[in-house]
This record gives C-alpha cells, structure tokens and sequence, in this order.
C-alpha cells in the first residue's frame, strides 16, 4: 500500500476482506499512525517530507520487492497518477492496482485528454491546445474561445494554477501568474485556455473496467461543494439532475472508455452548466478521495472491485448485472485548518472523537488520538459520510454525528461544513461550485 493516512487504512481494510497480506509502509512522522497495526507488514520508508518517503520510487519498489508483493496500490494523490511509476512497478512484474501507465499520461495531460474526448464524441467545453509564448497568440486564442476564460494548468489539479480572465486586460497576466504557478508545483509550466461557465456544477461519473474489454459506470457524485477548486462536500445521486441525463452521459463515457480500452478505476469529470448541457472537464485515472459516497448508495467496494479487476478478473465476475442505487449518501471531508481563513492547522489530536461507524454512518481516517498534524501532508483529517434514506434524512444525519465530534488541539473545519449543510441553498439542491463563497460562520 504506497500511500498513507485514510486511503491507506480503507485499502487494508479491503485487502483483509479479499484475504490478501497488505505491506504497508509509513514515514518517520507516521510511525504511530493506528491502522499501520492492521497491517500484516509495515516498513518505515523515510523522513517526514513526502520527497523522501513516499515519493520515494526506489525505496517503495525495494520494500515491494524485499516482501514479495506482487500487487501495489498508489491510493490517491502522491504516485497515484504518475505513469513513470506505473510503468516502473509492472516493469518489476508487480500489478499496478491502477490503470495502464498509458492511459494514466494520456490522460494526465489535460490538453491531451480532451482532444482524445472529444475525438471520441464527449461533449467539450470550448477551449485551446497549450498556449503558446507569444502573447498576441494567446490573445487570438482568447477571442476565438470568447471570455470569460479559465485559464488552466495542463498537469497537476487540485484547483492549482486556474485563473479566471474576464476581459484582454486580465488576460496575458494571467496567464503568466498561471504558468510560474504550475512551473512552481507540477514542474511543467504549459497551461491552456478554457471556455469559463459561470457557477457550473460539478458532477462525475464513477467508472470501472478491466483488462478484457468490459467497462460499467456506477453512476454520478456531485461534488460542487468546493473552496478554492477543492472538494469540499459530496454526494450521490446528484441533486435535481434528471436520471434519464445520467443514464445518457454514463452511456456515452461508457462507450468512449471501452474505445480507448481503458482498463481499470477511474472517474470521468464533467461540468454540467446552468443550460442543463454536460461538458467533459477531466479525467481522473485513480481511486477518488469521494470513493465512498458510490459505495453507500451501491453497496459496491469500489477497492475491492479495483484489486480484483487489477488480478484479471472480468466485471461480469466482480459486479452484478443491475448495479443498485438505494437512498441518498453524502460525504463531508475534516481539514485540520481555520475555518474562516482556510489555512491549515497543524499540531496536536489532544481529542479525537469521531462518530462510530454504523450502516448509515461511516468514518475514514488514518489518524488517532495523541498524533501530531504535520505541515509535511495535506490536511485532512477524516472523510464522515451519511447515508439515509433520502437527501433530507442524509443531510439531518450529518449535522447530528458533526455536532458530536470533538477534535481539540487543531483547528477544524468543522463549522465551515455545518454551515454549507444547514444552507437554504444546499438544502433545496440549488448547488453550485461558486455557492460556498456567499457563505458566512456566525459571528
């Protein structure tokens, strides 16, 4: 398991259902992390900065390598979209619990994505290639896609590096500000211009497939609970989106990923505009931090699915002919950070009392009371998802078991989520990924 914190723990939890020995590996400021002991291995990678642990290539494929592993699974954000690291791991003759490192580079350059998108007949927002130097190129290039414009870095993602241009003027700054800023973080400084839709919502769509051709949608999350770009809250089915919309669009990425053989989990992004139109946003070639909103509505182990897929089993063997859709499940994610200044906050979990998990409740976390938040890692702290058996019983549900938690030592998010969630707005489903800039804490 070549990640850590809550991601870690769900794949262990999986691969103990499946019967599986799980490797884990922690860095030195992990040590005591409470699910490394559920683990039937768990070997120490490195020092506290992720560089020197776990984006460490050499020293995870040793451990794999010393243990006799013969599957490793990236979970989410580090290596999970790295195709060099894909390739490397099945070079070793290890399974790379993921898609083939084809798919992951070709889809990890934004540019790329949606041009083979949009050669296969998704919907696609207007937009360019990566820009080139010249500015009166790139202004062309603007006019052409008509503003406002997003600009966008090609690589990377969590929101890093998108600016909005309403006009020239902004434009060509822009864009400058843009690429140091995907230069600085994904080390790639190409960025491209992107028709830019005015409080779209964000809705995704869960897929699966395997290496012999077969791929299934396990239909739509809304994630358009978002602060700065970052998911903040989501949930399945979407809020007042039509279920005859969601077939089609699932239909069509369906067809489209088995033309490009895709071959393991993945997560088709799109934005759906206030006309009611989808249009394809990105591809995400990885287990999402959002995975379980899916698995409360399904009843499907989307890790599980994904290990067995990754094994060579076929779909038809791994999920049933009619996928069920039941209720109403929706996912908050805990950031150890201010919630009104949305910086984070690092120190110690003197309490850390989360809801317990039951069939309507569930908690993800890779930490434990008496742990340390470092500055080393991004700051969530756990993902608490409610399933009822509608959105109004979800969102009741929610507000209860986070009325409950007591987390001191840091500051959390906490209010911030109580406030979106009790929103009038949110309540009526009028959602939007600009709604979370209108709204105020008490006090």
């Amino acid at each position: 398991m070549a990640n850590r914190g809550a991601v870690a723990a769900r794949v262990i939890r999986a691969l103990r259902a499946l019967g599986i020995s799980s490797v884990a590996i922690y860095s030195e400021a992990d040590a005591a992390a409470p699910y490394l002991a559920e683990a039937d291995e768990a070997h120490c990678v490195g020092s506290a900065p992720a560089r020197d642990s776990y984006l460490n290539q050499d020293q995870l494929l040793a451990v794999a390598k010393s243990t006799g592993a013969d599957g490793i699974h990236p979970g989410y954000g580090f290596l999970s979209e790295n195709p060099a690291f894909a390739a490397r791991v099945t070079k070793a003759g290890i399974h790379f619990i993921g898609p083939s490192a084809r798919l992951i580079e070709e889809m990890g350059e934004k540019t790329r994505a949606r041009e083979i998108m949009a050669a296969q007949g998704l919907p696609i927002a207007a937009g360019s290639g990566l820009l080139e130097a010249d500015a009166e190129w790139v202004v062309a290039a603007a006019q052409t896609i008509g503003y406002p414009i997003m600009i966008k870095p090609a690589g990377g993602g969590g929101g890093i590096g998108m600016m909005v241009a309403r006009d020239e003027t902004t434009l060509v700054a822009s864009v400058d500000r843009a690429r140091a800023l995907a230069q600085r973080s994904f080390s790639s400084a190409g960025v491209y211009l992107e028709k830019y839709i005015e409080n779209p919502r964000h809705v995704e769509l869960q897929m699966l497939a395997d290496h012999h051709g077969n791929v299934r949608h396990l239909f739509e999350r809304d994630c358009s609970i978002q602060r700065r770009h970052q998911k903040v809250i989501e949930e399945s089915p979407a809020p007042n989106v039509p279920r005859e919309a969601i077939g089609e669009i699932g239909q069509r990425a369906v067809e489209v990923l088995t033309r490009i053989g895709y071959d393991n989990i993945g997560t088709v992004e799109m934005l759906l505009g206030p006309d009611g139109k989808f249009s394809f946003l990105e591809m995400n070639t990885r287990l999402q931090v959002e995975h379980a909103v899916t698995e409360m509505v399904t009843g499907i182990d989307l890790v599980q699915a994904q290990i067995r897929a990754a094994a060579g089993q076929r779909l038809t063997d791994i999920l049933p002919e009619i996928i069920p859709m039941e209720g109403h499940a929706i996912e908050v994610r805990i950031y150890a950070e201010d919630p009104k200044r949305f910086l984070p906050s690092p120190g110690p979990l003197n309490k850390f009392r989360l809801p317990t998990n039951t069939a309507a409740c569930r908690v993800d976390t890779g930490y434990g009371e008496g742990m340390t938040i470092t500055p080393h890692y991004d700051p969530m702290l756990a993902k608490v998802i409610f399933r009822g058996d509608n959105r109004n019983d979800a969102i009741a549900g929610l507000l209860d078991v986070l009325d409950r938690t007591v987390i001191e030592g840091v500051k959390t998010n906490i209010p911030f989520l109580l406030a979106c969630l009790d929103d009038a707005r949110f309540r009526a489903g009028a959602v939007h990924t600009g709604l979370t800039g209108d709204i105020r804490l008490p006090g």
